[in-house]
């Protein structure tokens, strides 16, 4: 296989690199709002009749538009697709990972492993090898607007799907106004305020495989003031062996306003996790038994443990007047890692600082509407580092006392983009989009012991966009762009060279490879509207991808808890991501409605050496989700969901799949109308369905069975209530 760093053919086993750590529519309902959202909290105009007496009172009321209702007006703005997710809606059922937050968002392909937070997370086939025990990769992930991914990717231990008031998800360069320039796109998550939040508020979850959640917060407004804090604790003894999972956070945020112009926001994180490790299954293993662990790990007792990971941001707003706006903002992280999973202990050390600067403003050109952001993003590791440790008394560490230092390498890195974007309306309701970034990246990886080696990359780009949107009609609007996608390799990727071939490091990397920044160029077409009680999002996407970052599992890499990095020959990655809302009756007491969201993935090599044309594995070309929902204005809620999904390959020749599956799910709660207060009742995988949730792709099978499959979860009730108190 051509998957190449540099001018070589790598052939996996001789490189490996250590494993570091609302609904789809809603924004585009009401598209043509971006050129009349600012109008929307303004008095309206009184009727002549009351002009005309100068003498009557004349009251006016102003509509204050939800903080979700605005960000949906916004991201109806660009030219791609996007979607937001009310966590009113999210909140009805279990919310125990972010795979129950994700749900029903089109192009997003979203897994758990074994109900704990290392997911399989994947936007137009971002990262769609990276294994579930890694730092995130290809996608921007972010906390108000504030990045949390570093120049290693993104820890994943502070996702904690509580506390969370809606979640915007921009797909592909659609994430371009955030900085958000890799191949997947961004998810920002927007945290509760003093101003949004109940006083106090209670939550608990309870149900199968030993499953509870607790969450407590309170919100106010005191003077200029006002604070959030949001306190969860959960536990999972888990469906597979070995994947018992446990975590205690905070999440907390403080605003101050200084005046009408002037406002600053403190956020806190911090989170705690351990996650048992179960290793991987083969096909058979998982339709005859779904609960069995691979037993390598049984015996080495597997798990990870995030001893507690914080983080700390500011964000400034200065309204320099009514057409122009400027943030600042800031964040610090620090990350720590224990990996107790395979023949070694792998202890990391992350902590990182990130800034962001963006100027936006509205001006009228030549007559012409026209909107400008200009901002600065950048990321720089301040410490990041790996120590590995033996932690067995078997094979080559036999006569190695416990805790031995084996290997130390540290790694560096820092992202700076800077970007410009302007909206120009060219004429009534269509809008033209120009922006460009240029991108200035650094990587390097050091090994210090046992033996001493270093390289080091850094690298200039520009990545430009070009889009339109046009609003046709109140009811319907479409879109297309063009934009270049740059992703750089996590620094931790890079060490990926030769291994020691003996002494007590053997099996581990000795020295680093340099890894080719991944670019792409994206066409983008699509259409979003409502019609006859029917909310509709399509976008169809092609890209041609150089340098994609690939990865895969090696028996010798899995035993040191490792996966192969390198760049691969061209490929493409194309596919339409669809979601439809439909009111199919309604009456005075309530409604009955379907959504429905599908994503269609085709990624295949292009000439490859070795395998041509073959589909690139890890992801299934079709996975739709679909829900009939039954509301009621007396306040209770059913509803009756299915999650398809066809086969994937589980290796390079793609003569290895996972079988495709069918899930079938039941809802059903009641809120209270006016209030504050929840119950709900969930019955997942209503027929016991064995199946491979996750795929982490082996090289060539021949034939083989091989062990890369994860199982998703057999049949489980889960409960729960909410209290809300002002």
């Amino acid at each position: 296989m051509a998957l190449t760093a540099g001018a070589s053919i790598l052939t996996f086993g001789q490189h490996i690199a250590l494993a570091a750590p609302a609904s789809s529519t809603q924004a585009r309902t009401a598209s043509h709002a971006h050129s009349t959202a600012h109008q929307s909290v303004q008095p309206s105009t009184p009727p002549a009749a009351v002009r005309a007496s100068k003498s009557e009172a004349i009251t006016v009321s102003r509509r204050r538009l939800s903080p979700t209702s605005v960000a949906a007006h916004r991201l109806a703005s660009i030219p791609g697709g996007t979607s937001i997710i009310d966590s009113k809606e999210v909140l009805k059922s279990r919310n125990f990972t972010n795979a129950d937050l994700l749900s029903f968002q089109p192009g997003v392909f979203v897994q758990s492993s074994g109900g704990g937070d290392g997911l399989r997370l994947s936007i137009r086939g971002s990262g769609i090898q990276t294994g579930t025990n890694y730092f995130r990769s290809g996608v921007l992930l972010m906390f108000d607007g504030l990045p949390v991914t570093t120049p290693a990717g993104t820890p994943y231990e502070l996702f904690e799907t509580l506390g969370i008031q809606y979640t915007e998800v921009l797909r592909g360069a659609n994430a371009f106004d955030y900085g958000g320039l890799q191949l997947g796109g961004a998810i920002n998550y927007v945290t509760p305020t003093g101003y949004t939040a109940d006083h106090f508020q209670a939550r608990a979850e309870a149900g199968s495989f030993n499953y509870n959640k607790q969450q407590i917060s309170s919100g106010a407004v005191i003077g200029k003031s006002d604070y959030y804090i949001s306190l969860t604790k959960s536990y999972r003894g888990g469906y597979q062996q070995q994947t018992a999972a446990s975590s205690f956070g905070v999440n907390a945020n403080y605003g101050y306003r200084f005046n009408d112009n002037v406002s600053t926001r403190l956020f806190f994180r911090y989170r705690q996790t351990q996650n048992g490790y179960p290793g991987y299954l083969t096909r058979d293993q998982i339709i005859s038994n779904p609960k069995q662990a691979q037993s390598l790990y049984v015996n080495l007792h597997g798990h990870r443990i995030q001893p507690g990971s914080k983080w700390y941001g500011d964000m400034t707003t200065i309204r320099i007047d009514d057409h122009s706006k400027l943030e600042l903002g800031f964040n610090y992280q620090d990350a720590p890692i224990d990996i107790q999973n395979g023949t070694t202990a792998q202890r990391w050390g992350y902590k990182t600082v990130a800034g962001v600067l963006r100027y936006s403003r509205d001006d009228k050109l030549w007559g012409h509407k026209s909107e400008t952001l200009f901002g600065i993003d950048t990321y720089t590791d301040l410490e990041a580092w790996q120590t590995n440790r033996s932690r067995t008394r078997t094979g080559i560490y036999a006569n190695v006392p416990f805790g031995t230092i084996l290997r130390h390498a540290n790694y560096g890195g820092t992202d700076n983009y800077f970007h410009i974007r302007n909206n120009f309306e060219l004429f009534h309701n269509f809008w033209l989009t120009a922006a460009g970034a240029l991108d200035f990246v650094q990587r390097s990886t050091n090994v210090s012991y046992a033996t001493q080696s270093s390289v080091g990359t850094s690298s200039v780009g520009f990545t430009p966009r070009g889009g339109f949107r046009y609003v046709i009609s109140p009811h319907v609007s479409i879109y297309g762009n063009v934009s270049r996608s740059f992703q750089p390799a996590n620094d931790w990727q890079l060490l990926s060279g030769a291994l020691y071939t003996s002494g007590p490091a053997q099996g581990l990397n000795s020295s680093g490879v340099k890894l080719d920044n991944q670019t792409a160029t994206t066409y983008e077409v699509g259409t979003s509207g409502n019609w006859l009680n029917n909310r509709w999002s399509v976008s169809y996407y092609y890209s041609s991808v150089h340098d994609e970052l690939l990865s895969v599992m090696t028996p010798q890499s899995q035993l040191y808890g490792n996966a192969t990095y390198s760049n691969a020959t061209p490929t493409v990655h194309q596919g339409v991501e669809a979601s439809l809302e439909s009111d199919l009756v309604k009456w005075s007491g309530g409604k009955l409605g379907l959504r429905q969201s599908y994503t269609y993935q085709d990624f295949h090599f292009k000439h490859d050496p070795t395998f041509g044309h073959n589909k690139l594995p890890g992801i299934p070309a079709h996975f739709y989700q679909g829900e009939v929902r039954l509301d009621l204005k007396s306040g209770f809620y059913a509803g009756f969901n299915a999650q398809v999904s066809s086969k994937v390959s589980g290796s390079y020749d793609d003569t290895y799949y996972a079988p495709a599956y069918h899930i079938y799910n039941f809802n059903m709660g009641y809120e209270w109308p006016g209030k504050h207060r929840q119950v709900f009742l969930s019955f997942n995988n209503l027929a016991n369905k064995h199946y491979a949730s996750i795929v982490v792709p082996g090289y060539i099978s021949n034939g083989q069975q091989l062990a890369v499959f994860q199982p998703g979860d057999g049949f489980g009730v889960f409960g729960g209530i909410s209290l809300g108190f002002n």
